[in-house]
């Protein structure tokens, strides 16, 4: 794929996952770049975080799932990707479940990212649920949306250890460091047509060598950038 990828980003928070998708297409390693950030929150810093680089930064307010504010959300959205001709949604910490037109007009072409290792602790605070359940592994996935939440095919995951001195933020901590190496990595094999969709699955096509990773991670497929 010669031209850049065209990326779309929903954010509702601070944007770190963002900040890592925009460094990585602008140092050249994903051929892809950001045309345009949407956040249910009109206060979110992922939208500042779009406007020092020039990306077009959008508040589109979100009413409760299932609600006829919701369908013109979901509505609104879609017209917005398509007036930047997004080719590829990426849900970096947007915390409200995407529309069924967002996910027809985009199929197998919304990803979200999760700080566990699904299908294991789905939903919101899942890095303190993982502490208190006593896990000694956690982790991050990177995956295709689907309509219900933290589902679809699985296309990256990172493994980190849970210590016994961990609190919840301490986890969430070394999680979201794997998360700013695996999203990138899964865009840039996006960008490249590199995955390929079998029911549950998603295969790797052309895999290639791995870099080494900090001791005690494992990501699975191997990072064949650094990231």
């Amino acid at each position: 794929m010669t031209d850049l990828l065209r990326v779309g980003v929903f954010a509702s928070g601070g944007g770190t996952d963002l900040q890592s998708i925009i460094d990585a297409c602008e140092s050249g390693k994903v051929p892809a770049r950001v045309v345009v950030v949407i956040s249910d929150r009109a206060d979110a810093f992922s939208l500042e975080r779009a406007r020092r680089y020039g990306i077009p930064a959008i508040h589109i307010p979100v009413a409760k799932t299932g609600t006829p504010g919701w369908e013109e959300a979901d509505r609104k959205q879609v017209e917005t990707l398509r007036e930047y001709d997004v080719q590829l949604v990426c849900l970096a910490g947007y915390m409200r479940i995407t529309g069924p037109g967002l996910l027809e007009a985009y199929p197998r072409a919304v990803m979200n990212i999760h700080p566990a290792l699904l299908p294991a602790f789905p939903g919101v605070g899942v890095q303190q649920m993982a502490v208190d359940y006593g896990v000694k592994i956690a982790g991050t996935t990177v995956h295709f949306a689907e309509a219900e939440f933290d589902t679809g095919p699985i296309i990256i995951q990172a493994v980190v250890p849970v210590l016994d001195t961990d609190s919840g933020d301490d986890l969430a901590a070394r999680i979201l460091e794997q998360e700013h190496r695996i999203y990138p990595q899964a865009i840039k094999w996006f960008a490249e047509g590199r995955l390929q969709v079998e029911g549950r699955k998603v295969r790797l096509l052309d895999q290639r060598n791995g870099q080494p990773g900090p001791a005690g991670i494992v990501v699975n497929p191997p990072l064949e950038e650094d990231f």
